[in-house]
């Protein structure tokens, strides 16, 4: 194996293999630590990223992270490396890589021609190196668009996911959540529930409803119901009504073998959703969720630090060309992010890395109640990334979700976040917002009285 050393503050720091070097330069937090990844001293960890940006790129295509011959997941980021769209960054270092990035030679569209020649651990490597503020500037040029019934990703929108959880997943309950977050203009990326009852009666059950509701007020967004892919496979074999394949993955084939789904079953799900034809502006269909530190927990992380491993999980989303990607970035709690300090700083790791590799990215601004945070902090991390366009965040009532027992962004977060950035929603939804009476002469969603037309057209007592 080749060996990585350097001279730093009168000491030589040897590291015994890539993996060691990218761990030992990820910023601290919890999960690495937890795990006995992590640098041990400020130094070593400053050692590291000397050994990291003096790296060819070349050798992450040289030097697997996890075996070839052991992992599906390996084996897609190498045989789909598109070495073309490498070509105009090739002959950079990892340091020189993070120097172009923030030029001015490093635009949109030059970005979006060589994401398919970047490798997970390309990207993972380079955002190592960079500070917050590098993170935002260079995610804020990337732009990945993609559309099912509304079109994401645009320049100037802020998309937004409806979370509208039940404990009991009460139908009632379940609409008024919705109804609430309509009115405040939120649910053109996705109006997503994440099932109490995880089995596929209770699937088509809450599709059907979902599906009713969309259709009656002609709502352009798409709904989903996040179960197991295994459950939209056998609901659309039920003539669900399904518009978007949702499925936890991760970057290593054992722990995506730890969600149950492989590959090759994320490929047929593809296709039977592919299959029905529901999209009106797109045929994006499929919907995946991730975060730093699940690998770890299932111990399928092969020794890669947590940020590295979740970068792979992009990869994986890539192949599937998803309508929507998010990391929910402080769910999996303080053992892999300990405050708020590590959640922010992930969170916009996440969203920049993702869209480097031209994956949709948008970010639950979330955090559990025992991790050293508070919705102050989660403030801060949603006008970051709102500044870096983020292409979705999620919105659950009150911020406080009820069912999945964590604190997310609220409905008023996402509107006030719009009104200050001078973002929008997706077209095709902001024009339904119009039909629907919501928006004033300048286009901003206008505050209602309890007995306004929208309010009245929504609970069906209008014409």
């Amino acid at each position: 194996m080749p060996r990585y050393a350097v001279n730093a503050g009168g000491e030589r720091h040897v590291f015994s293999d890539l993996k060691t070097v990218m761990a030992c330069a990820s910023p601290r937090r919890s999960g690495d630590e937890l795990a006995g990844l992590a640098a041990d001293s400020e130094l070593h960890r400053v050692a590291a990223r000397m050994v990291l940006a003096d790296l060819p790129l070349t050798v992450f295509l040289s030097e697997a992270l996890v075996p070839y011959e052991e992992d599906e997941v390996t084996r897609l980021i190498v045989d789909g490396h598109d070495r073309v769209a490498f070509a105009p960054v090739s002959h950079m270092t990892v340091g020189q890589f993070r120097d172009w990035l923030l030029s001015y030679a490093a635009t949109s569209e030059v970005l979006a021609a060589l994401a398919p020649g970047l490798t997970p651990e390309m990207v993972a490597a380079v955002s190592k190196l960079m500070r917050n503020a590098d993170l935002i500037a260079v995610a804020a040029k990337c732009r990945v668009v993609t559309a099912f019934r509304s079109t994401l990703g645009l320049p100037g929108r802020l998309g937004s996911r409806l979370q509208p959880n039940h404990p009991t997943d009460d139908p009632l309950g379940i609409a008024a959540s919705t109804l609430d977050g309509l009115l405040f203009g939120i649910g053109d990326a996705v109006i997503g529930i994440n099932p109490a009852t995880d089995n596929v009666s209770a699937c088509v059950t809450l599709l059907s409803m979902l599906d009713e509701v969309r259709t009656r007020f002609d709502i352009p967004t798409q709904t989903c119901v996040l179960t197991h892919v295994t459950n939209s496979i056998q609901a659309i074999e039920r003539g669900a009504p399904l518009d978007l394949v949702f499925q936890s993955i991760a970057g290593t084939e054992a722990a995506n073998r730890g969600f149950g789904v492989s590959l090759s079953m994320l490929a047929e799900a593809q296709a039977a959703a592919l299959s029905l034809g529901r999209g009106t502006v797109g045929t994006d269909v499929m919907y995946f969720e991730t975060g730093q530190g699940s690998a770890l927990s299932a111990d399928a992380h092969h020794g890669l630090d947590q940020q590295t491993v979740e970068v792979r999980a992009y990869g994986v989303a890539r192949a599937f060309s998803p309508l929507l990607v998010n990391t929910v970035v402080g769910f999996i709690g303080p053992e892999y992010l300990y405050d708020s300090k590590q959640i922010i700083r992930a969170g916009l790791e996440d969203h920049c890395c993702g869209k480097l590799l031209g994956v949709p990215m948008g970010v639950d601004v979330c955090y559990t109640n025992h991790a050293e945070a508070d919705q102050d902090d989660m403030d801060v991390l949603m006008t970051l990334l709102g500044t870096a366009g983020v292409n979705f965040v999620i919105a659950v009532p009150g911020a406080d979700d009820v069912m999945l027992n964590y604190q997310s962004l609220s409905y008023h977060d996402v509107l006030g976040l719009r009104h200050l950035l001078d973002l929008r929603p997706a077209p095709e939804f902001e024009s339904w917002l119009g039909r629907m009476g919501m928006l004033d002469s300048t286009g901003r969603l206008a505050p209602l009285s309890a007995g306004a037309q929208p309010i009245a057209h929504l609970l069906g007592q209008g014409a």
